[in-house]
């Protein structure tokens, strides 16, 4: 998604690192113990098709996962994908539960207080999803209507800004469609490429609408690290620019998305 993640949120996690500095004013570089450790983990949901889901076998795929295995490979070591609940996903990154979040968070002015990023390894935006069947052109033809995001986003913060409708919030994207297909919400704010790429292979009865200067049209999306580490942010950035100047990109990219995102 351009995965976002609640205010509330961020100040915890801004608190939290303030605390881990104060606790630990001199750190050695992450870099250093990843490559001690053999391993480089990354958070996501694991509720973001294409990029982050479950597949039968209990196993976390998508776009996400392959990125976070491919920079561990350019950094000499495995690659370990988590999954977690977006709404404490910085403070994991911060109480060192994994090394980085390749969970498709968006980089915002806010974040940047808490985290570092590498990237933007693509772009996104925001996007409001109907059925096919609905009426509805534009933002004034929702109004009283029962409109699905997920749970800490800031599409939640967003449309509780816009007001005039019923906000039900959710755990992933996988329920907001469901929630869409059975009529329980009227429209969904979402990241858009996820869910275009989830009605090209499943031709659900879904369309986005064409909302011209929508806020948060294009943003980048980033992979957060803690602060201070130059180190490994100078490693992962080159590990993601050769990714995309040799075409290994492209190929995860096509391989999730059917399209260059970056």
């Amino acid at each position: 998604m351009f995965h976002t993640i609640s205010r509330a949120a961020l100040r915890a996690a801004f608190v939290a690192g303030l605390f881990c500095g104060a606790a630990s004013p001199v750190l050695a570089d992450d870099l250093a113990t990843i490559k001690e450790n053999g391993t480089f983990s990354a958070a996501m949901s694991g509720q973001y098709p294409p990029f982050s889901m479950v597949d039968e076998k209990n196993e976390v795929i998508g776009f996400d996962v392959d990125i976070t295995k491919e920079i561990a490979r350019r950094l000499g070591v495995n690659g370990n994908a988590v999954t977690t609940t977006w709404d404490g996903i910085i403070p994991g990154l911060l109480t060192k539960k994994y090394d980085a979040i390749i969970g498709s968070m968006a980089i915002t002015e806010d974040r940047l207080k808490a985290v570092d990023f590498v990237g933007p390894y693509y772009h996104d935006g925001r996007g409001i999803f109907v059925l096919d069947k609905s009426e509805a052109k534009g933002l004034d033809d929702l109004k009283d209507k029962v409109i699905g995001v997920t749970l800490g986003e800031t599409h939640e913060k967003w449309a509780r800004e816009q007001g005039g409708w019923t906000i039900r919030t959710y755990k992933g994207l996988p329920e907001l469609i469901m929630e869409l297909k059975a009529g329980r919400v009227d429209a969904v704010v979402v990241d858009y490429i996820a869910l275009l790429t989830v009605i090209k292979q499943t031709s659900d009865p879904i369309r986005m609408l064409d909302i011209a200067n929508i806020e948060g049209a294009k943003i980048g999306i980033g992979i957060a690290i803690r602060k201070n580490n130059p180190e490994l942010k100078a490693a992962m950035q080159k590990a993601l620019d050769d990714m995309m100047t040799d075409g290994t990109y492209e190929t995860i990219s096509t391989k999730w998305i059917g399209r260059d995102i970056r």
